[in-house]
């Protein structure tokens, strides 16, 4: 089997431990290789400190045939910019039937540049989600769900405090394991090794 890659977009100030569980396991498999992309070559640094070297950026990469994946962690920058270079990207990775995952603050970034108009998605708190989105064309409130992952039309959504069912549906769509084996993984880290 080719070594495909799955691309970690990073931003200023992500959200490391959104991603962490997903690239630890995903990187692990032999299979897959996690990269990082941006929308330039300087490190990035998270939330939590950690600095980040760029792979590639944005308008660089080319190789959505080796391709597996785009994830987008939250942070803070994604209110701060509106990052069109990234959204770009972003539909290109589509139109190539490519499946991306975003969480927490990530999920307005799409929903802002409308990926997520015709597509059942989660966020944040409704509420919060359409304040951050005020002023902006955003036509996908049907199409939100009040909960902690959606997984439709190719893109993988989930709020903050789901950083465990978003590597569990990545997992799944990337088929690192059985569906057993995922099921059990994500059991043993969401409500413990001893009972």
């Amino acid at each position: 089997m080719q070594v495909k890659e799955v691309l970690l977009l990073l931003t200023d100030h992500w959200a490391d431990w959104e991603a962490s569980y997903a690239i630890a396991e995903i990187n692990s498999t032999g299979n897959y290789l996690v990269k990082t992309i941006s929308v330039d070559r300087y490190p990035k640094i998270s939330i939590g400190g950690l600095r980040a070297e760029i792979d590639y950026t944005v308008n660089q990469y080319q190789c959505f045939t080796s391709l597996a994946m785009l994830i987008l962690p939250g942070g803070f920058s994604w209110g701060e910019h509106p990052y069109q270079e990234i959204a770009d990207f972003v539909a290109k990775v589509h139109e190539a039937s490519v499946p991306i995952a975003a969480i927490c603050g990530a999920t307005v970034f799409l929903a802002k540049h409308g990926f997520l108009d015709h597509t059942k998605h989660t966020g944040d708190e409704f509420d919060y989600f359409m304040e951050e989105l005020k002023g902006q064309d955003y036509k996908g409130q049907t199409n939100f769900v009040s909960t902690q992952l959606v997984a439709d039309n190719g893109y993988i959504t989930a709020n903050e405090t789901a950083a465990l069912e978003f590597a569990r549906e990545i997992f799944h769509v990337l088929e690192i394991d059985t569906s057993d084996e995922i099921d059990a993984w994500y059991d043993k880290f969401k409500h413990g090794m001893i009972r």
